[in-house]
């Protein structure tokens, strides 16, 4: 389990398939949990404010490996860890053993989870860079930009949508935005009152200089090359990593 929001800031790889061929003798067998919910408790989880929260899923076992993104939310009452687990597992046809995993992933990584910008919405400007690594299929895109942290406004889940449309990406990239994005706000909460160095004060909300820098890139890239972009990017996560740890 991640031990630090760093590991957002990590390349986002493609997510691990529903199986549509491969059969598991003993499958876990999930059963549908919407109708298990009287309409008191439907109506009592839909007025609870929502906090997501970025979980990654990065798990080795029994010869399996389960990679995914998600965003999970931290006030969620009716669907636990183990259930998701559960149905997760039953989706992708992996082993059982994947369900105590999943389930500690997740709980692990919303118990650590704070990104709390109240102190930085009385500060004028707060922006980060935010930057997007993200492969789906063989389909890979990387941009960049400014996030404001002070501005209540921003939502990353609506600025995926758009995003999405003007680049006409699909749903997969939808969720694996705004993952990105807000494991990446978490770490910038976090750290952003150690930064001594803040962006550029805005003149012009058009840029001038190193336009292709800011503009989205999307490569459309084959089996092997896509395989090779995502253990390089691995590698120097792990690096990273390793030089963060250290210091």
């Amino acid at each position: 389990v991640p031990a630090t929001q760093s590991y957002h800031l990590d390349a986002v790889p493609t997510a691990t398939p529903v199986s549509r061929n491969r059969y598991i003798t003993k499958r876990v067998r999930s059963s549908p949990i919407i109708n298990d919910m009287d309409e008191a408790a439907m109506k009592e989880a839909a007025e609870q404010e929502e906090y997501l929260v970025p979980i990654r899923l990065d798990i080795d076992l029994e010869g399996h490996r389960l990679r995914d993104t998600l965003t999970w939310n931290k006030n969620e009452k009716n669907l636990t860890p183990e259930t998701f687990a559960e149905m997760l597992v039953d989706d992708l046809e992996i082993p059982g053993a994947f369900v105590p995993a999943i389930s500690s992933f997740i709980r692990t990584q919303v118990e650590g989870y704070d990104a709390d910008t109240k102190a930085l919405e009385e500060n004028s400007d707060s922006r980060v860079i935010i930057k997007l690594n993200i492969h789906v299929g063989n389909t890979s895109l990387v941009d960049q930009f400014e996030w404001d942290l002070s501005c209540p406004d921003n939502d990353p889940e609506e600025f995926s949508r758009i995003l999405c449309q003007e680049l006409g990406l699909g749903g997969e990239f939808l969720s694996a935005i705004s993952y990105s994005i807000r494991g990446q706000l978490g770490w910038h909460s976090k750290t952003m009152t150690f930064t001594e160095a803040p962006l550029k004060k805005i003149e012009s909300p058009l840029r001038s200089e190193n336009l292709d820098k800011w503009s989205p890139t999307i490569e459309n890239l084959t089996d092997q090359e896509m395989e090779k972009k995502i253990r390089d990017q691995d590698r120097n996560a792990r690096r990273m990593r390793r030089i963060a740890n250290m210091n």
